[in-house]
């Protein structure tokens, strides 16, 4: 992008910030930010899919050097290879993961440090007329992108919820999301898990139906989807800096939230995806206010109990907690940032 395009960029989107009156807007007490060190380190490297709803991370970049990171990278992921490997390869600093991907991350001894809940529900489990509820998916076959992805262990704690073996109960098939809808408007898959903006598109093409909708359904509506993560050395070197991001990220989150129209604007404009009315419907939808009402420890737990109830991990909840969250930057923001 030329620099004319990002001098038009930061200016709409800081005159956005002015109109909405900024401390309104992010919750800020003005003053509070300055008084603190400055971040020990200048850069930040998200990893990210550039997938809708992880808008809060794609959309923070004025809001990141608000906060002294002159230097904010945006690192996608290779083709076929999940997000929070960037992560876990120490490409990236903090990304936005989904909390069953995090869980099983975890477990496996990545170095991965989980910071603050983000959004409930972006993932939705469509199927055939077949197909009512989850139980009715036994002996069925279902696409995800793959088996390390957020949609393969939103799949898998949806199973054990119910009292399936995601590994011998079902046929969990991995393809692209393109593949799976083709099969699965073809009939030969029984269902698919579909994510942002691919719940639109199978709506508006009528292909299939939703099963399941983590935002509306229970239990899923009850806990985070996508919670903020980093790199474990990044937070015990920077310790400064992982709080500046994260404000950084909680703003941004607000901002979802109260602005939906100017995000999913600035998703397009910046070439996130080519559909305004499918991100500026999934803004809408996806309850990015409620990183303050919820318990993200509460999800950790929750999905740590599945996965483990499944055999997929081996550690306990309370192992995963110890090991793989720090939620004091979350409680202190938690006191600055209004509700």
């Amino acid at each position: 992008m030329d620099n004319r395009a990002d001098q038009w960029d930061r200016r709409t989107f800081l005159h956005g910030l002015t109109l909405a009156g900024t401390a309104g807007l992010v919750g800020l007490r003005p003053g509070l930010a300055l008084a603190e060190p400055p971040p020990e380190t200048t850069r930040v490297r998200f990893g990210t899919s550039g997938a809708i709803c992880v808008a809060p991370e794609l959309v923070a970049k004025e809001l990141l050097r608000g906060e002294g990171f002159t230097d904010v990278q945006y690192v996608q992921a290779e083709t076929g290879v999940p997000v929070i490997r960037t992560l876990v390869d120490g490409k990236a600093d903090l990304n936005i993961s989904t909390a069953g991907q995090l869980v099983f991350r975890i477990d496996a001894g990545d170095p991965i440090v989980i910071l603050a809940g983000v959004h409930v529900g972006c993932y939705e489990l469509f199927g055939t007329d077949r197909i009512r509820s989850v139980s009715d998916l036994k002996g069925r076959t279902v696409g995800v992108v793959s088996l390390e992805s957020g949609h393969y262990f939103i799949l898998a704690t949806m199973l054990v919820h119910v009292g399936l073996d995601p590994r011998k109960d079902v046929h969990v098939v991995a393809q692209s999301t393109v593949e799976s809808s083709e099969r699965l408007a073809a009939g030969r898959i029984d269902a698919l898990v579909a994510f942002p903006p691919e719940p639109q598109e199978l709506r508006a093409k009528k292909i299939g139906h939703a099963v399941v909708s983590t935002i509306l359904d229970r239990p899923w509506s009850q806990y985070f989807c996508c919670l903020l993560n980093a790199n474990r050395e990044f937070v015990r070197k920077y310790p400064a800096a992982t709080k500046r991001a994260t404000r950084a990220i909680l703003k941004s989150v607000n901002m979802c939230a109260i602005e939906p129209e100017r995000v999913a604007r600035r998703l397009v404009d910046k070439g996130y995806t080519p559909r305004y009315d499918y991100a500026l419907q999934t803004l809408k939808e996806i309850p990015y206010n409620r990183w303050r009402e919820y318990d993200a420890e509460d999800t950790v737990r929750f999905y740590a109990l599945r996965l483990h109830e499944a055999g997929m991990i081996k550690s306990s909840p309370q192992k995963i907690i110890a090991q793989g969250t720090d939620w004091r930057f979350l409680n202190e923001l938690k006191k600055e940032l209004k509700g």
